[in-house]
């Protein structure tokens, strides 16, 4: 299996890009939850939630799951018995593959490599040495020569239009415990030699406390080439009220590489404060995952989950839009997009 170094032709040379998360896919990959300590305590309910997401998407595409020991294996297969999943056992450190595992490029002709970049657990925040494998372990199981970067970068970081668009926060891939030194004229290079995003688009902040320091698949999402959804907080007392604003006034000002701006959909933020061990929870709707003819939501038992819905579903008309509960998962900081990474539909690269 080859291993391409920074000094190889890059993706875009090759002709790769990241394709939007929309377009068919093979698999979608996730990691078994199994550290109760990380989910502070809550490791039972959130097995419940996370098994109910896994099923679903089992229902549209494969899933790939990744399951670091005897007692995880044997409780997602208990758990998911009869479902289309196919299980890998690896060392895990955490179950946010987004961020840990691969990210996936194809070509012009179809073909599908992908990139395996640097994990360090947001900042160093958690132990990360074996999620930071991960990317090597897919690509070992599926065969595919793919590119090894030096630098540090999170799926969840970053959002995608299909279209040469890309969006990310300067709270997050500005930070010193990533990449210290890189410039966003730095990350705009990157990002175009490796995942074809021709203009990067950046906001400010995101959410109050979320440990990923802002990560804009928590807050703000394309849903089409031209359609961008974004969070907003209705109580002006909120801490996130005036950065979602700010951000909400940036993006209807942001234009793609024609001059051309977006449709920007609001979306609600939950309306009820949650509270957490470490503090506040940063729940939000806007973390849905997009498949094979679903996009899957998570909700809270909160006044807005039905809100959120009708605002999703037009976005959506060729999918079903599913609302699951993720109250326990968020625990953990994250939830839906977060535990998932898609694998595009295409013939594996062998290489040139």
């Amino acid at each position: 299996m080859q291993h391409f170094s920074p000094e190889s032709p890059t993706p875009r040379e090759r002709g790769f890009v990241m394709p939007p998360e929309w377009a068919e896919h093979a698999a979608t990959w996730m990691s078994w939850p199994a550290d109760d300590d990380l989910w502070f305590g809550h490791l039972a309910g959130v097995r419940g939630d996370y098994a109910e997401l896994v099923r679903t998407i089992a229902r549209f595409e494969p899933v790939h799951l990744l399951v670091r020991d005897e007692e995880s294996e044997a409780d997602a297969r208990g758990r998911l018995m009869g479902a289309d999943v196919t299980y890998h056992r690896i060392p895990l450190d955490d179950s946010w593959i987004r961020d840990s595992g691969p990210i996936f490029v194809r070509d012009g002709r179809g073909r599908v490599s992908l990139v395996n970049w640097r994990f360090n657990a947001w900042g160093g925040k958690f132990e990360w040495e074996n999620d930071d494998r991960i990317p090597e372990h897919v690509a070992a199981h599926l065969g595919l020569p793919h590119w090894d970067r030096p630098e540090v970068l999170e799926g969840g970081g970053i959002e995608v239009n299909g279209a040469g668009v890309g969006l990310t926060t300067r709270s997050c891939l500005l930070t010193d415990t990533r990449n210290p030194g890189l410039t966003e004229a730095d990350y705009a290079a990157l990002l175009r030699d490796t995942l074809g995003i021709e203009r990067l688009l950046w906001l400010d902040g995101g959410l109050e406390n979320d440990h990923t320091d802002g990560h804009i698949d928590t807050i703000t999402r394309f849903v089409d080439e031209r359609t961008i959804v974004t969070s907003v907080a209705e109580d002006e007392t909120d801490p996130n009220f005036a950065v979602m604003a700010k951000n909400l006034a940036e993006l209807r000002e942001m234009t793609d590489p024609n001059g051309e701006r977006f449709r920007i959909v609001e979306l609600p933020l939950p309306a009820t404060r949650l509270e957490g061990a470490e503090g506040r929870l940063p729940p939000t709707y806007a973390n849905f995952y997009i498949g094979n003819g679903f996009v899957v939501v998570p909700l809270y038992g909160d006044p807005n989950d039905e809100r959120a819905l009708e605002v999703l579903r037009p976005l959506f008309l060729d999918r079903e839009v599913i609302g699951l509960q993720s109250r326990a998962i968020i625990e953990g900081g994250g939830s839906f997009h977060c535990l998932t990474q898609q694998q595009p539909a295409g013939t594996l690269w062998q290489g040139e």
